[in-house]
């Protein structure tokens, strides 16, 4: 957010910024959804909901998920709490479950708020990286190496904001496996689920396509922003125990209270229209998946002295500048400064995400700033840099 605010303060001053910096769709939200927003509205339903969420989309919620959910899965919208986007939902689960005295694993690279809100629970956020070759997916030696009598949680992002990269179904699996050996709360924020980039199409794997049994206590996290385009209708959801959502709903109703309710009726519209839903969808993931494969493609051809992990779903690019850096350029937000004001760039310093031998291209942009982007960067004078 940081670096889009300058990037915009920076055109509002005639500069020509392409800003990759952006964290969300660049798509409208779908005019049926918002629609059913207005027609709700219209119909008086601008007045307070229950602190945990309409029953009727909390409802939605769990059948929209039960429907591809793996043998043995069973809950409703008890289960359900809708929250203020999904980073409220984090939030929620982390001043629930943790406090002081609790480690809780992070996967690193991280979503940049995972760590603050552990810390404000008034835990101790641990880092935990996964090979770089296998795009920091977690093994079990990964976890195991910083378990300790006081581990309490872990918290996995798949697809992965920063890397795009996605855990395979056995790599989920045995990570469940692990937290449910060791009693350790899984909180499993989907919420880039549905933008994956395999060829069979279908949503990235989940806990829900795991067997039951192999999944010990967890909380899982999604909502509607990504997947609809709808950010900043601020619509995200927790899926957990029925003792623990209780819990969370007491919580929320003592800070926020219930999401907007005109938001609400819109995400409840984009969960019970499966048709047009998927349709919505599909076209959105479909302009990701060109966008992925035209800046691999050029950044592999232009820029060949980095690295980067491939995205396999959400829309970002996890490029390492590390090879960039000399006595004028340090660190990647040296480097991040440096081509905003060279080239009119925006990128996010990796160091937000728990890695500062990267940057954060985001994909979610027009085909030709992508292309002019990368132009831009390798048009640099990288002697200058050193």
């Amino acid at each position: 957010m940081a670096v889009s605010a300058l990037a915009k303060k920076l055109a509002a001053e005639g500069r020509d910024i392409i800003d990759l910096s952006a964290g969300e769709p660049d798509f409208d939200t779908p005019g049926w959804i918002s629609e059913a927003a207005i027609a709700g509205i219209h119909a008086g339903r601008t007045r307070y909901t229950p602190a945990s969420g309409l029953p009727e989309l909390r409802k939605a919620v769990a059948r929209s998920l039960l429907l591809r959910a793996a043998n043995g899965w069973e809950f409703t919208g008890e289960n359900v709490v809708v929250s203020a986007g999904a980073k409220q939902a984090l939030f929620n689960a982390c001043f629930a479950l943790f406090g002081p005295g609790d480690d809780v694993l992070v996967a690193s690279p991280y979503w940049t708020s995972y760590p603050e809100m552990v810390t404000l629970a008034r835990a101790e956020p641990v880092f935990v990286t996964g090979p770089e070759e296998r795009g920091f997916n977690l093994t079990l030696d990964d976890l195991e190496r910083v378990r300790t009598p006081a581990t309490r949680g872990l918290i996995l992002c798949s697809p992965s904001n920063p890397s795009g990269a996605v855990y395979s179904l056995k790599e989920l699996r045995d990570v469940a496996r692990w937290a449910k050996k060791h009693d350790v709360w899984l909180i499993s924020d989907e919420i880039y689920r549905w933008i994956y980039f395999s060829r069979d199409g279908g949503t990235a794997p989940s806990l829900l396509d795991l067997d039951r049994s192999d999944v010990g206590p967890f909380v899982l996290v999604d909502g509607v922003s990504k997947t609809f385009a709808m950010t900043g209708w601020r619509i995200g959801y927790s899926v957990c125990n029925a003792e623990l959502a209780e819990k969370i709903g007491a919580l929320q109703s003592q800070t926020t209270s219930n999401a907007a309710t005109p938001s609400q009726m819109g995400a409840l519209a984009a969960l019970t229209d499966t048709e047009r839903a998927e349709g919505a969808i599909g076209e959105m993931v479909a302009a990701f998946r060109r966008r992925k494969e035209l800046v691999v493609r050029r950044v592999g051809e232009l820029l060949p002295h980095l690295s980067f992990v491939e995205p396999q779903g959400a829309f970002y690019l996890f490029l390492k500048v590390e090879a960039e850096y000399g006595d004028a350029i340090r660190n990647s937000q040296d480097w991040c400064a440096r081509v905003l004001e060279e080239t009119g760039v925006a990128c996010v310093p990796g160091s937000a995400f728990g890695d500062d031998r990267f940057v954060r291209i985001s994909f979610a942009t027009s085909d030709e700033k992508l292309e002019e982007a990368i132009r831009r960067l390798a048009g640099r004078r990288t002697a200058r840099s050193r």
